[in-house]
């Protein structure tokens, strides 16, 4: 049996794999307004038909090309004959006490995902995955514990969203903000990840703000870089985790991932509009990274760095994750060290903990199939072990 290292390593060594679909068509949910309008008179049809086309897949949220009842129906045979819908199913949901509802996704080859739709106040906030797994392996997070399966494509990625709206009854507050923070490392599928944002920010198709989407990271340079040169407009959050570079790589030790001072350079050049400020997470473990010190090395690290702090209390996956979360008292102490530094500081508690949807835990659902097996729990090492050697 392989070990967690070993398993990592490998995964670490190979590129992301992208979906290989089994259907030749081409996908419906990936075409441009151009490119469709194109298709649609090359094959006789007026190029308008594009357009409500699209108007049915972004603003009415139609299902599948049978919904789109003001289309002629030789038009209709012809997109379905020609063109295969996209996107994904939702399989099952859990419904949170706080109103939150884990979405196990089905993809079209069968593979499991997990989206969590997020109500607070007046925001409805979706997290989306971009990949089928996670190939960091960061051990604190569940997800990545059983590695990499693929890259989510881009209409993948866009079909969370439609799905997840439909969700949503009218006359209810409408999905108002997206993160890139589900399964996956978005930096490590920038094409279809980048695609999917043009398509949801697009005023023809889905139409939201930039301004209310966030890419989130765990640390990868080349990504950073390639986000702030694509000027796609979304806010960049950063998961930093670690006060010093050999408490990073304990606890994120993939070799995908850059060193704590080259990320915090990326930060700095990273383009920022006037008043955006980069967000830097920092999950607090108990008697790992959570003591006063570890609260003065962050504060001098994000020196000059125009951002803010998100402390997540690490949310627990007992008998599968080696770690704790802080006694409340210790996450206060660390937000007032960090206030006192002048740093905006904010304390955010995962919603859908209740039902495996905080940060962190999103892996499996219900009874179906468990996107990661716990084969590699074993090879976990408690880190509070590791501290009294």
């Amino acid at each position: 049996m392989k070990s967690n290292r070993d398993i990592q390593r490998q995964s670490a060594s190979r590129p992301a794999p992208d979906v290989v679909p089994a259907d030749p068509r081409p996908v419906l949910l990936r075409q441009s307004l151009v490119e469709l309008t194109a298709e649609t008179q090359r094959h006789g049809f007026p190029g308008y038909r594009a357009r409500q086309v699209y108007q049915w897949l972004y603003k009415q949220i139609a299902g599948s090309i049978e919904e789109m009842t003001n289309l002629p129906a030789d038009y209709r045979a012809w997109l379905a004959e020609f063109y295969r819908f996209g996107g994904v199913e939702i399989a099952d949901r859990r419904v949170s006490a706080d109103g939150s509802q884990k979405l196990l996704i089905r993809l079209h080859d069968g593979r499991l995902i997990e989206s969590v739709l997020m109500p607070d106040g007046e925001r409805r906030t979706l997290c989306l995955s971009s990949q089928v797994g996670c190939p960091l392996g960061c051990r604190y997070c569940l997800t990545g514990q059983g590695g990499l399966l693929r890259n989510c494509s881009m209409d993948e990625i866009l079909g969370q969203y439609l799905a997840a709206r439909r969700l949503v009854p009218a006359g209810q507050i409408p999905i108002t903000h997206l993160v890139f923070m589900g399964m996956g490392e978005p930096l490590l599928n920038t094409a279809n990840v980048f695609a999917a944002i043009g398509r949801l920010t697009d005023p023809r198709a889905v139409g939201l703000s930039p301004r209310r989407i966030t890419v989130s990271t765990a640390g990868v340079v080349k990504g950073i870089d390639a986000l702030g040169e694509a000027n796609l407009g979304v806010k960049l959050a950063v998961s930093l985790n670690a006060s010093t570079e050999e408490q990073r790589q304990r606890l994120m030790p993939n070799r995908r991932l850059d060193r704590l001072e080259d990320i915090l350079e990326a930060g700095r050049r990273f383009p920022l509009a006037k008043q955006r400020r980069i967000t830097f997470a920092y999950v607090l473990l108990d008697g790992f990274n959570d003591a006063l010190d570890d609260a003065h090395r962050l504060g001098r690290l994000l020196h000059g760095i125009r951002c803010k702090i998100n402390l997540i209390p690490f949310n627990p996956v007992p008998g599968l994750l080696p770690f704790r979360r802080p006694p409340e008292a210790h996450v206060q102490r660390f937000q007032q060290i960090l206030a006192e530094m002048n740093y905006t500081v904010s304390i955010r508690y995962s919603k859908g903990e209740d039902v495996g949807g905080a940060c962190g835990q999103l892996a499996g659902h219900l009874n179906a199939q468990i996107l990661y097996d716990a084969r590699l729990a074993d090879a976990l090492v408690d880190p509070h072990a590791e501290d009294q050697s």
